[in-house]
């Protein structure tokens, strides 16, 4: 096992306003597909067996709710996660948890609660 996680998925309520939203923090597209009735927002991701990707999901299919509450993802936020988090903020996030150092040599992790009401987290090695 390469990789402890190979795929995850942001549950969110109102699709345009979380992919607006993440396109602005990560300054990029997010990509777009339907699969089994519900709307994905593909964060990008390098092609390959073992690349870890992910999406933002909406729809009937999907049967998942925005909480602050249960499993926290991180984001690569690299190289310096605090200027996403202050992205974050600017586009209407809050701060759940500042740049916090996770041990000598070993990087940051921050978390911010996004529009929907999601606890996500961030994680740079600067």
């Amino acid at each position: 096992m390469k990789h402890a996680v190979s795929w995850f998925e942001i549950p969110v309520g109102d699709y345009n306003r979380a992919k607006k939203f993440y396109s602005e923090i990560f300054e990029t597209e997010l990509g777009e597909m339907e699969a089994a009735g519900s709307k994905l927002a593909l964060f990008a991701a390098d092609e390959g067996p073992d690349v870890v990707g992910g999406a933002l999901i909406s729809g009937p299919s999907a049967d998942v709710e925005p909480s602050l509450h249960g499993t926290v993802v991180y984001l690569n936020a690299n190289p310096d996660l605090q200027t996403v988090l202050e992205r974050a903020v600017s586009a209407g996030g809050s701060v759940l948890i500042p740049k916090t150092p996770v041990g000598p040599d070993m990087g940051f992790f921050a978390q911010f609660k996004d529009l929907e009401g999601n606890r996500v987290g961030l994680y740079s090695r600067e």
